[in-house]
């Protein structure tokens, strides 16, 4: 029996975490803090549960897609703004990630939050953050995907500067509010193209009316032509760039660790930074028409993926090297966006976002055991100290590095696959920064598990005498994403990427389908797994963790001596290739040249000088000359007036002849 879905259902899901938003903000000090908690934990769980129920109904109970409009905003020269839902499969894979994340960061977050004054005003933010993430994904409309897109990024710069009072915090939120400036640019751009070809915000007219985008061309510069599909595509991608944090994007994410834990583990793992590639994924049909656009995609997240697991390597600051992590896991998921692989980028960002949030909020509950010491340096031999953490920590480190049969490996596995069967312009600099970079995350991963929990102590006398293990509201968060980091991958391969899964949802040209080229030799989870030990990525990794023990663990002084004899590249990896530098130093010096300038050439030398001030004193002139005329003397007006008479006399005299 088919049942349809109920909007009324679908609108309960984004409302319920928004009501308890407001709750929480508007009126938590008369709530409370236990009542802010219990009522933002309730609407996030209830929009779970909402959640699992239109997954049922679409997988299940053969519900067909839902795409609607729940009003209309505004209309103008034709162009209906509307808040509307598309809700497939596609959709409620993302909704349920969101909301079980986001429901794990709530509970968490009671621990981690407990001694914070802002403890009220954090709930609501995240709960706010929860809201526009299912807005963006649930949208059927250009315009409501850039209330979410928009929406997120505020919340987000809420959440990095929530200790407002902290000039590093403050520096961090401002750099992330301006890189993703940067991004949207370009997204409203592309946004704007759609339209002007279209005349539409809608998904469908867009997608419909792609093909005959694909064969009209934009004049940028006088001579030269582009596609306007490639345009169009590669704009949309540059805000993907600034959300999901691709290079030279990629800036303001390592920073945004100034933020409480929590948030690390709910933007920065599961929702924000994976918002363009599921946007990415969601354009397939117009990204399917520009084989440049998707080469570029490809390019710059095999760039991403490789350079950026570089910097996890030097990094000594926990919170740091999950960042690294992260810019370099999305740089994959960016790669198979890339190779028209968009399933696998899809399932790659779910099982990460499980992993991912774990290994946050692991390195969360370290820093508060810890007494907010983040440094891994004054670590060590901690996993006698908290067992839980400890082995939920390694379950998600084996899962990222992709060890057979954990989540990471069916998906990380798959997407090495992929590249592997592309052939477009760009694939092979692609496969080899994927495979190069499986052993960099070997060893920057197990660098952070053996350093922080295995050696001797390295604890100084102030985390001696404060130390503490957390409490089951911080551990059960971690044992319920420990168990999807193990599982998940291995119950839903199948499905998700060889099953035709997302249906319609995704659409990829049948000569790009390089899923249904691995999908011929697939043999079922258990025979995919026990085939990865044949595979260079398994012994790459086993050799990042071979290496990894070898130089952080048994002999740190081998470490040392490699890093005495490659200063130079030392430096490079810990001034992270010196685009802080560059745009601290160059782009901002020279955009506070370029404001001087324009203001005192142009503000003050022309619109006050010549503008107002010149205006003024013509003003002045001429009101001057005409107290001399106004004397109040008849004879002066009478000899003004022969004056005049004679002047139009001489006149009319000249047009006669």
């Amino acid at each position: 029996m088919t049942h349809t879905m109920n909007p009324n259902l679908l609108l309960a899901i984004p409302l319920l975490p928004l009501g308890a938003a407001i709750l929480a903000g508007l009126f938590g000090r008369l709530i409370g803090r236990t009542l802010a908690s219990v009522v933002t934990i309730a609407g996030v769980a209830g929009a779970l549960l909402l959640s699992l129920q239109v997954l049922r109904q679409l997988m299940f109970e053969g519900a067909p897609v839902y795409n609607d409009t729940v009003y209309t905003w505004l209309v103008t020269d034709g162009i209906r703004m509307q808040v509307g839902f598309l809700v497939d499969r596609l959709t409620v894979l993302m909704m349920v990630v969101v909301t079980f994340v986001s429901l794990c960061v709530h509970v968490y977050t009671i621990g981690y939050m407990h001694d914070d004054a802002g403890y009220q005003r954090f709930f609501s933010y995240i709960s706010l953050f929860t809201f526009a993430m299912l807005m963006l994904v649930m949208a059927n409309n250009f315009m409501q995907l850039f209330f979410g897109w928009e929406a997120v990024g505020v919340v987000s710069y809420l959440l990095i500067g929530f200790w407002y009072t902290r000039p590093t915090a403050i520096f961090a939120n401002m750099k992330a509010f301006l890189v993703n400036r940067v991004g949207d640019f370009g997204f409203v751009l592309g946004i704007a193209g759609v339209v002007y070809f279209t005349g539409s915000l809608d998904y469908t007219d867009a997608f419909a009316a792609a093909p005959a985008i694909a064969s009209k061309t934009l004049v940028l510069l006088p001579g030269h032509t582009w596609s306007a599909i490639t345009v169009i595509c590669i704009c949309l991608f540059i805000g993907a760039m600034g959300k999901s944090a691709q290079m030279p994007l990629h800036v303001w994410l390592p920073d945004s660790m100034e933020g409480p834990t929590p948030i690390s583990a709910l933007i920065h793992a599961a929702t924000m930074v994976t918002a363009g590639i599921f946007m990415v994924a969601r354009m397939s049909p117009l990204f399917e028409l520009s084989e440049t656009a998707l080469s570029t995609v490809l390019v710059i997240g095999a760039t991403t993926a490789l350079f950026m697991g570089f910097l996890g390597i030097v990094s000594n600051d926990i919170k740091r090297v999950v960042a690294y992590s992260t810019l370099s896991q999305l740089g994959y998921m960016t790669v198979a966006l890339g190779v028209s692989a968009y399933s696998v980028a899809i399932f790659h960002l779910m099982t990460h976002a499980f992993f991912k949030a774990l290994l946050f909020l692991a390195a969360g509950a370290v820093i508060i055991a810890m007494h907010h010491e983040q440094d891994m340096r004054k670590m060590g031999g901690l996993r006698h100290r908290m067992p839980v953490t400890y082995w939920t920590s390694l379950i998600g480190a084996l899962a990222l590095i992709g060890t057979p049969f954990f989540s990471g490996f069916y998906s990380k596995d798959a997407l090495i696959e992929a590249v592997s069967e592309s052939h477009r312009a760009g694939a092979g600099y692609a496969y080899v920064c994927v495979l190069l970079g499986v052993f960099i995350t070997a060893l920057y991963t197990f660098r952070m598990i053996f350093m922080t929990f295995h050696g001797k102590e390295r604890l100084d006398h102030h985390a001696q005498d404060h130390f503490h293990d957390v409490g089951w509201d911080m551990k059960a968060p971690l044992v319920a994403l420990a168990i999807p980091s193990l599982l998940i991958g291995f119950f839903t391969i199948q499905p998700v990427l060889f099953g035709n899964y997302f249906g319609s949802a995704i659409q990829v040209a049948e000569h790009n389908d390089v899923v249904a080229e691995i999908g011929h030799h697939f043999e079922g989870p258990v025979a995919f797994a026990l085939h990865g030990p044949l595979g260079a990525p398994f012994w790459l990794a086993l050799s990042g963790v071979v290496c990894a023990w070898l130089f952080f663990l048994r002999n740190p002084s081998w470490a040392a001596a490699v890093q005495s004899r490659l200063t130079g590249l030392h430096t490079l990896l810990v001034n992270k290739y010196y685009f802080d530098w560059f745009n601290e130093n160059v782009l901002a010096r020279a955009s506070r040249g370029l404001g001087t300038l324009l203001w005192k050439a142009g503000d003050q030398a022309v619109i006050d000088g010549t503008l107002v001030n010149g205006s003024a004193a013509a003003v002045n002139w001429f009101a001057g000359i005409a107290r001399r005329i106004q004397t109040g003397y008849l004879y002066s007006y009478a000899l003004w007036m022969v004056v005049g008479l004679a002047v139009l006399l001489g006149w009319f005299l000249l047009k006669a002849h």
